[in-house]
């Protein structure tokens, strides 16, 4: 399967149009949050009509810029992922929204706990300990090297979320939030993918993963500009 992964649209609908090409090439988006703007939220709105119309299988998750609100519109299209267990060609995805209290003018903050209990279903469902065909979508990245410094030895990421990929071992992570932390690397078995802005530096991903005797591995995975 072949993913297309974005994340930071902030508002820039003409990104998207810009992407025509891999839209039509991939099986599924993977959206990491932040449709609007900042501080505009009313630009959320615009970002969404245009990017369900860009591709079927969309899967997507809030911004800390994005009003906590906008997950009704998420849901109404169809594309939410936070807090849910989608199903797609034998891979399962979840995620969550929002990012960790910071600066606390961001419509979206929240405390770790809570954006940690977003992945509490993976506890009620059936995977028998097995969590290699797991994609997790995170706009808020894990502790980690690369994926979420927003300076030189500055580091922004949930060390929790960081346990919790330690102990699941998903298949792979899609994050965002930290413009500057564009990066893939390794948690353990699991890659990381930091897409970075599409909307402020044009920059997005391509994630594919193959089944091979019965388990799952990433087969590519790389930043791409437009």
């Amino acid at each position: 399967m072949k993913f297309l992964v974005i994340t930071d649209i902030h508002g820039n609908v003409e990104s998207l149009d810009k992407l025509d090409d891999e839209f039509k090439n991939c099986d599924a988006v993977l959206f990491a949050g932040d449709f609007c703007e900042c501080f505009k939220t009313e630009t959320s709105k615009p970002v969404l009509d245009a990017l369900v119309k860009k591709h079927d299988e969309i899967y997507a998750v809030l911004g800390n810029c994005d009003e906590p609100e906008f997950i009704e519109e998420l849901e109404d299209a169809g594309i939410n992922a936070e807090r849910v267990l989608n199903y797609t060609d034998g891979i399962a995805i979840v995620g969550s929204g929002g990012g960790s209290k910071f600066t606390g003018k961001t419509p979206n903050e929240r405390e770790e706990d809570d954006l940690i209990a977003d992945f509490d279903i993976l506890n009620q469902e059936e995977f028998q300990g097995d969590y290699s065909n797991l994609i997790i979508i995170s706009h808020n990245p894990p502790k980690a090297e690369k994926v979420d410094s927003f300076a030189p030895g500055m580091h922004a990421g949930s060390e929790k979320f960081r346990e919790l990929i330690d102990e699941k071992k998903p298949l792979a992570v899609v994050t965002g939030h930290i413009h500057e932390g564009a990066a893939i690397e390794k948690i353990g078995e699991t890659t990381v993918i930091n897409a970075g802005s599409l909307g402020e530096n044009g920059s997005y991903g391509i994630l594919e993963v193959e089944k091979t005797d019965g388990k799952w591995s990433v087969k590519n995975c790389q930043i791409k500009k437009l």
